[in-house]
């Protein structure tokens, strides 16, 4: 080879490895860095609403969280420790609300969403399950499921939460991820080995219905909390697809999914019906809208509502039929978030 070719390539490779370093040197872990300020955080992607008494809490990408006091007409960016996408929220009560998303985190605010607090990350969460593992008396499964998770290090998503009150919450995720605490988010405890999910399919979502605690995932997975066994106990449905989510009243629980599934059952998950929507497009978020009503809101833009608990449904019309990832119905009207950030329609 020429010399001066000799050089040429030399000449690359030093360049490429000097823009490899410079690369490394440049990232910065999400966990580690703030949310970023943007005047457009109500318009970028969200994927998670919540009502914290009459205020409307959203999330989403890089750890942006809005909220609006005055119905969606204006929206104020929350102050957040980290910069990873956010997945889900929930609020027990107007000032205490929880949030998580990738590299496992868990967000509090003790402010309605103006400011929040880690509690947990991917890095605490890979030590949480790390010791259970260890743990004496474990079952081979479960410590085979915690052991796969702790391999991941801190890249865990966590896609949902939900508290029932001011102190016992529930955490799920990717690959069979769950914790639970009884102490306001102080401590979390895997709960992997008291759920039956040995193929440790990803658990979408996790909400309370019908007098009972409900998580929905992948597979027509469908867990209810045995409160005096403490273990999630499987409920078998008639569909083997993905669930997004969940919902109900008082009287039914439903999970939805893909191409418009919606499975309803009023009897503690002992049998399950199908409901019809008339939709192709996946049903990605619902929620309670009163003492028998229920809304579901699709990828495509549509909104349907229920005033029978569930067993029939009807579209309403929108103002902008977009994509919509997640409601949250009362107060002032519809909360809805999707890739074109936030807004609130009138109830319907």
């Amino acid at each position: 080879m020429h010399r001066a070719a000799r050089v040429a390539l030399c000449s690359i490779a030093l360049a490429s490895s000097a823009a490899a370093a410079r690369e490394r040197d440049a990232f910065l872990d999400p966990l580690d860095v703030p949310a970023a300020r943007s005047p457009l955080a109500a318009r970028r992607l969200l994927s998670a609403v919540a009502l914290a008494g009459p205020r409307v809490v959203a999330a989403g990408q890089r750890g942006h969280v809005l909220y609006s006091d005055d119905g969606g007409q204006s929206w104020s960016q929350a102050e957040v420790p980290v910069s990873t996408d956010l997945t889900g929220l929930s609020f027990p009560s107007a000032e205490r609300g929880w949030a998580v998303g990738h590299d496992g985190v868990v967000l509090a605010s003790a402010d309605g969403g103006r400011s929040w607090q880690r509690q947990l990350d991917g890095r605490r969460v890979s030590a949480l399950l790390a010791a259970a593992a260890a743990a004496d008396g474990i079952a081979a499964e479960a410590r085979e499921q915690l052991s796969f998770l702790v391999k991941q290090g801190a890249d865990l998503p966590l896609l949902d939460v939900w508290f029932d009150d001011e102190r016992s919450g529930t955490v799920v995720g990717a690959f069979g991820l769950i914790l639970r605490t009884r102490d306001g988010g102080a401590t979390w405890t895997p709960w992997l080995d008291r759920t039956e999910n040995p193929k440790a399919l990803h658990l979408h979502a996790v909400r309370r219905a019908a007098g009972a605690l409900w998580i929905a995932g992948e597979q027509g997975l469908v867990l209810k909390l045995d409160p005096g066994a403490e273990r999630f106990r499987r409920c078998p449905t008639p569909y083997d697809g993905s669930f997004f989510g969940l919902t109900g009243t008082d009287r039914a629980v439903l999970v939805f999914g893909l191409r418009g599934h919606v499975l309803r059952s009023a009897d503690g998950g002992a049998s399950w019906q199908p409901v019809g929507t008339s939709l192709e497009a996946a049903i990605t978020g619902g929620a309670r809208a009163g003492e028998a009503a229920v809304t579901l809101v699709s990828s495509a833009g549509q909104v349907l509502v229920s005033r029978d608990d569930g067993q029939s449904f009807a579209a309403v019309a929108t103002a902008r039929p977009l994509p919509i990832s997640a409601v949250a119905v009362g107060g002032r009207g519809v909360a809805l978030v999707g890739p074109f950030g936030a807004r609130v329609d009138p109830i319907p």
